[in-house]
This record gives structure tokens, sequence and C-alpha cells, in this order.
């Protein structure tokens, strides 16, 4: 009895669940086979496309076919079996020897010439018919990245709120990646730590396991996240008009440290103060906590050539506390220091303004360069590969100068940072003494920079304005002509207001954190 394979498919998953169209092709076939007086002895169904090669069931087929396990093939429509024409080629090379194929929608001799050149012509319109479907598809895809609104499933902390419309932020897994993100800047965990920390907290993947290794890595090294779509096969780039979840300046923060260190690193074993907080001078690598005995605590230097590079915590800890006395003022200076920040207030306005002028005029130059370089690219003067790298490096200044604008109205004014120097200032040894470890770490960041050590020598200095706010006053002490207490309040005033404006016109998230902690 000759025997005959039934072929079904359909190009998704989702026609296969949702639709009709298998059993509508089966019952087809099944009426062809039964009028031909034909058997069919296996039935192989597929739900995949098939414009592209590689269709694993139908692989199987043409394996049984080549190999005379049967006698043929029955096949609802040609575009059911090849919509492409290296699997057509393939069906007609088994054609050529002998073995039956059958369409049972267009009832084609197969034998005879006209029937051979209708079937090739119905394979080259379904081959076209997928080229333009694919270059339809594809101008609808880049139309809307065009529009600012990413197509594709959104990423994790994101949710998907129909076609057409801008992803917006879930309002549970957003804020865990906003969390990564900001727990990883602080350089004080590696990524085994910070994989473990987050799985804790409750962020989890798409299938809603907890998140792994890779999906942490995608989610990180992610611009979605602060507002720009980037095309992670070609590296083109998109505004998109979906609200940032993280800033500019936290993202390429967290670049530079993935950039920085190769692979994961062991998740440390105890809490040391300093952990990931002081540099040897020598190699610029941070030194490693060690605890000695049970309870003393050193910080070493590993590398080759830094083999002497060691300090003690409690050293560390003396010399911080010997800078931050520096700070100490006499009362009446603080009064007399109160007093004139409290006169700043009527001049915030005119600086805000001025900030926000100078934000929107480059804003404007951004615009006008992105013109430019589209008109060179039109022009020919410049190729699409150059084209896509500076668009992305404008479309990056772009959305930064936009996040700071939007932040203007947010952040502190001049006064707000200044009245918080000052009461750091006037806090910060007393504060460092009563603090745990993780305010000690937020304190010390707030007030100090360069923390390195040559060899056992400390070379740890105060971030500005209280380096100079020190020095101000160590230098007062020492002068035998002491001034009055209101110059010396006119001179450290005048130091505040200075990094404060310089803070607040620039939006430097990383020198506003000075302030911050107060």
């Amino acid at each position: 009895m000759r025997s005959y394979i039934g072929y079904i498919r359909v190009s998704t998953q989702r026609q296969g669940i949702q639709g009709v169209s298998l059993q509508e092709q089966r019952a087809a076939i099944e009426r062809y086979a039964q009028r031909n007086k034909l058997t069919v002895s296996a039935w192989y169904e597929e739900r995949v496309t098939a414009a592209k090669r590689g269709r694993h069931v139908f692989g199987e087929v043409l394996k049984k076919l080549a190999h005379g396990k049967v006698n043929g093939i029955i096949i609802h429509k040609i575009d059911r079996g090849a919509r492409n024409l290296k699997d057509w080629a393939e069906l007609a090379e088994l054609i050529d020897r002998g073995i039956e194929v059958h369409f049972a929608h267009d009832a084609l001799d197969l034998r005879s010439r006209g029937g051979r050149l209708s079937a090739d012509i119905q394979a080259v319109v379904a081959a076209d018919f997928i080229r333009n479907l694919r270059e339809e598809t594809r101008k609808g895809f880049y139309g809307r990245l065009k529009q600012g609104i990413y197509p594709l499933r959104a990423p994790i902390g994101y949710r998907d709120m129909g076609r057409g419309r801008a992803k917006d932020i879930d309002p549970i897994q957003g804020p865990l990646v906003r969390t990564a993100f900001e727990l990883y800047a602080t350089e004080e965990w590696n990524f085994d730590a910070l994989q473990a920390e987050m799985q804790r907290r409750g962020l989890r993947s798409y299938t809603r396991r907890p998140i792994s290794k890779n999906g942490l890595t995608t989610i990180l090294n992610n611009p979605f996240y602060t507002g720009i779509i980037q095309l992670r096969k070609t590296r083109e780039s998109f505004e998109g008009i979906h609200a940032p979840l993280i800033s500019r300046a936290l993202y390429d923060q967290v670049q530079r440290i993935l950039r920085a260190r190769r692979g994961g690193t062991v998740p440390l074993r105890y809490d040391f103060l300093f952990k990931q907080m002081i540099r040897c001078s020598t190699c610029g690598k941070h030194l490693i906590g060690e605890k000695q005995k049970g309870k003393y605590v050193y910080y070493r230097c590993h590398g080759s050539a830094c083999a002497g590079t060691c300090i003690s915590e409690t050293v560390l800890e003396a010399y911080i506390d010997a800078k931050l006395s520096d700070l100490r003022f006499e009362p009446q200076d603080f009064r007399d220091l109160r007093d004139l920040v409290e006169g700043l207030k009527g001049n915030e306005t005119a600086d805000r303004l001025e900030s926000e002028q100078s934000l929107r005029l480059t804003l404007e130059k951004l615009d006008e360069r992105l013109t430019r370089l589209t008109d060179a690219l039109i022009d020919c003067l410049i190729d699409k590969v150059e084209y896509e790298r500076r668009r992305s490096v404008l479309i990056a200044e772009r959305r930064s100068t936009l996040e700071a604008i939007e932040s203007l109205e947010h952040s502190p004014s001049t006064y707000t940072v200044v009245t918080r120097a000052l009461e750091l200032t006037k806090t910060a040894q007393l504060r460092y003494k009563s603090a745990d470890s993780a305010e000690k770490r937020e304190l010390i960041r707030s007030t100090c920079s360069n923390l390195s050590v040559t060899g056992k020598k400390t070379a740890i200095t105060l971030r500005n304005p209280f380096l100079e706010l020190s020095d101000l006053n160590l230098s007062r002490r020492c002068d035998l002509c002491r001034d009055g207490s209101r110059t010396f309040a006119r001179c450290a005033f005048e130091l505040m207001y200075a990094a404060a404006k310089e803070v607040v016109a620039n939006d430097n998230a990383t020198d506003a954190t000075i302030y911050t902690a107060a």
C-alpha cells in the first residue's frame, strides 16, 4: 500500500494555539487524499515560519522522503511547504527523482511541464511576498523607533502598554532595577554579591525566576533605562519617549565600573569599613581588607610591586577624625555664617533662570547638529557607520541635557546646598564618632577625597569646600593677628557659596552628594 506524509504548518506558536488553521489544513488534506484514494500514514505539524531555512520538522520530512520510507507528501498549499526558494529547490529535486508531492488546495500535476511551471511561479510569488512583508515590517519597526516607541518586549522594569504606546515603569520591578544600578555604582558591591542581594529583594526575570547573572548583566548594560533605545545588533540609537528609570550620569558611572572590573569577584567575607574605598597610590588598585587574630583589621595592596603598602583601620579612622576636627568653628562663627546664608534667598530666581537658559541653548545647538548630521548623510559626505556613531553620541548628550533641564526644578537651590554644607561642617566630627559603618562610609565620601595610601602613610584630603574651610580655619588659629568673627564668616561663606553655585549650575550629581549627607 502506498503511503504519504501529511504536513501542516503555521508561522507562530500563538497561531497554533489560538487559530484554526492547522485543523483546516488537515481537513483539506484528508478530503484531497480521500478523493484521490491516497493513504496518509503519518502527520507532521510545525509552528514556525517558512521564510527562513532551518525548520526541524520539515528537515525530518525531507530525509524520510529522500530515503524512500514513504511514497510522497501532501501539503495544503505551496506556501505551507516553502516560502524561500532554497526549500522549494529541495522539494523540486525530490520531484525530479520521482517522489510524489501533492498540494491539496492547488491540485497541480507536477509531472507535467505546465504544472511544474505553475508551481515554480507560485513558489517565486510566495518568496517575493515574504521579502515584501519583511520590508514593510522593517518600515513599521523603524517608524515606531523614530517616534520614540520601542516595538519589542519591554525590558525588565517596564511594562508593555499596547501597540503604539510607550513602555511604562513597572511599579514593582522598576524600583528594584533602579536599586541595582544605585548599589553597583557605589562600588561596594561586586557582581556576585549584587546578584544575591537583588534576588533577595525580589528582582525577577521574564519567567518570574530569580534574576540570573546574564539577566543582571543585560540590565546594567541597557541604555533603555536612561530613555535611549539602542538596537543590540546594529548599535543604532533612538531617543525614546518612555520615562527614564535612571539618570544618564548614574548609567555612565555603572559602565565605568563594569569596564574597570574584569569579571565577577568573590563576595566579601567581612563588612569592612573602608572596603573598596582606599587605593594604593603606586598601582591604583583598591586595598583589600584583612582581619588578623579575629579583631585587628588591616588594608593591604596585593599588587606584585606594592608588598609594603599596608595600613591598619585604626590609623585610618584616627586620621579621618583629625581631618574632620579641623572643621570645628567657634559658636559665634556659625551664627555669623547663618546670618550670611539667610541673605541668599532673594537671589535664587535669577541664578536658576540663567542656568535654565544656558541648558536650553545647549539643547538647541544639539538639535542643529543632529539636523546637519542628517544632511551630511543625505549628501553622502559621511557613510552610514560614521553617521550612526556620531548620532548615538549626540542623542546621549541631548538626553543628558534634557535630564538637566527636568531636574533643575527639583534640584536643591544654592541656598539649600550652602545650608546643608554648613550643617555638615558643624556636625561632621560628632556624627562620625557616633555613626555605624554604613553612615561612616557615606560621611567619608561626602567630606573626603584622594583616599590613597603610600607604603604605610595615608594621603587623605578633604573635598572642597571643606578643604578650603579647613585651611581657612587653621590659618586663623595660627595667625597672631586674628580676623574678627564677621570677617572670618564672610570668607567661609564665599567659599561655600562658590562651591554650591558650581554644583547647582552644572547639576553635577557626584559633587552634589557632598551636601546631601547633611
